[in-house]
């Protein structure tokens, strides 16, 4: 079954949201579960996702077991050990970053450039009052998404002259954008009650 494009991401966000809710128990078994769905639909995508959030999740985790108060993990050293409370909130942290790039990794290989951009387009749908920023937003959107990929596909190269190419005139000639119609099921409805009732739960 095929979901409208504007579902799908309204689903990662509740469950980014939901993941928040979690107690450690239940999210280890939550987590676990969509970083297994990853590993079997998405392997490459979320490896590439875990290859540029690497140092953020090192960080996060340093910085809630150093900065976090508790009992030290290693009483010789005192002040300059991390702690326990630290350390468990550090890693709770670090499997809701994990389950949300698992989430994000299988989303993006669901969607492609234009449907998620559909999609976005959709959500934005009260923007449509405010003078056509509704529709600037999904073209810039569009032209942001593709010279990004341009930008990769040319190979490795240092920061500086990346930023420069993405930042030179690159002469194209003006082009229309035309993104694809989706309607909205009674799946989309089955699929979005369904999370909202989780949601629902973990605030209980």
């Amino acid at each position: 079954m095929r979901f409208h494009p504007a579902t799908q991401i309204l689903v990662w966000c509740l469950l980014v949201a939901m993941l928040q809710l979690l107690e450690f128990e239940v999210l280890l078994f939550a987590a676990g579960s969509v970083l297994l769905c990853a590993v079997m639909v998405s392997r490459h995508k979320f490896a590439q996702l875990l290859r540029r959030t690497r140092w953020i999740m090192l960080s996060l985790l340093l910085i809630y077991a150093w900065s976090t108060p508790g009992q030290a993990l290693y009483e010789p050293f005192g002040a300059y050990s991390p702690s326990r409370e630290g350390l468990l909130d550090g890693m709770s942290q670090l499997l809701r970053l994990l389950a949300a790039l698992a989430a994000l990794a299988i989303l993006l290989d669901r969607l492609h450039r234009m449907q998620l951009i559909a999609g976005l387009y959709t959500l934005f749908a009260p923007l449509q009052w405010m003078g056509g920023l509704r529709e600037r937003f999904a073209v810039r959107l569009a032209l942001t998404l593709h010279y990004a990929e341009a930008a990769m596909l040319r190979g490795k190269r240092g920061w500086q002259e990346t930023l420069d190419g993405l930042l030179e005139a690159h002469g194209e000639p003006p082009r229309q954008m035309e993104l694809p119609l989706y309607r909205f099921g009674y799946g989309d409805a089955l699929l979005l009650g369904f999370v909202l009732s989780l949601l629902w739960w973990s605030v209980r």
